[in-house]
């Protein structure tokens, strides 16, 4: 299933709820020994959402990002006040229907790239109603 919006939210900036961040890093490896002391306080609102007024949340649905670490169901959080770059990974509103794409932007030609090998590139021309509705910054998913 290819992978589009499937819902939009914007954040909720009036609440803050701190939680404890830690000064020892997890060992993704082997283990070793931990120090037992909490470092700071850390507010998802600031950690996640840069520019507020520009941000908004959105719930991803299908599987063509998946090798870009996107899945089903997935809150993206999305920057409208960030300049899309060749690369970035986008929210675009290709003919009417909102989609979740990697931007390749090479030689002036757009493309709209899945990240899913069961899934075609879009190279995007004039005749299509197009635009970036912003960047995206962070992926939540469950694990």
């Amino acid at each position: 299933m290819k992978t589009k919006v499937k819902i939009i939210y914007t954040p909720d900036m009036s609440s803050q709820r701190e939680f404890p961040i830690f000064g020892a890093k997890v060992s993704a490896g082997f283990p070793s020994p931990a120090a037992d002391y909490e470092e700071n306080k850390l507010d998802l609102n600031k950690y996640l959402v840069k520019n507020s007024a520009a941000t908004y949340f959105v719930r991803v649905s299908g599987d063509s990002m998946i090798d870009a670490g996107i899945h089903h169901e997935d809150l993206l959080i999305v920057d409208r006040s960030i300049e899309p770059k060749d690369k970035n990974i986008v929210i675009a509103a290709l003919n009417g229907e909102l989609t979740v794409k990697r931007i390749r932007i090479r030689k002036g030609k757009i493309t709209l790239q899945p990240e899913n090998k069961n899934y075609s590139a879009q190279e995007i021309n004039e005749e299509m109603q197009f635009e970036i509705w912003g960047v995206v910054t962070n992926v939540i998913h469950k694990l």
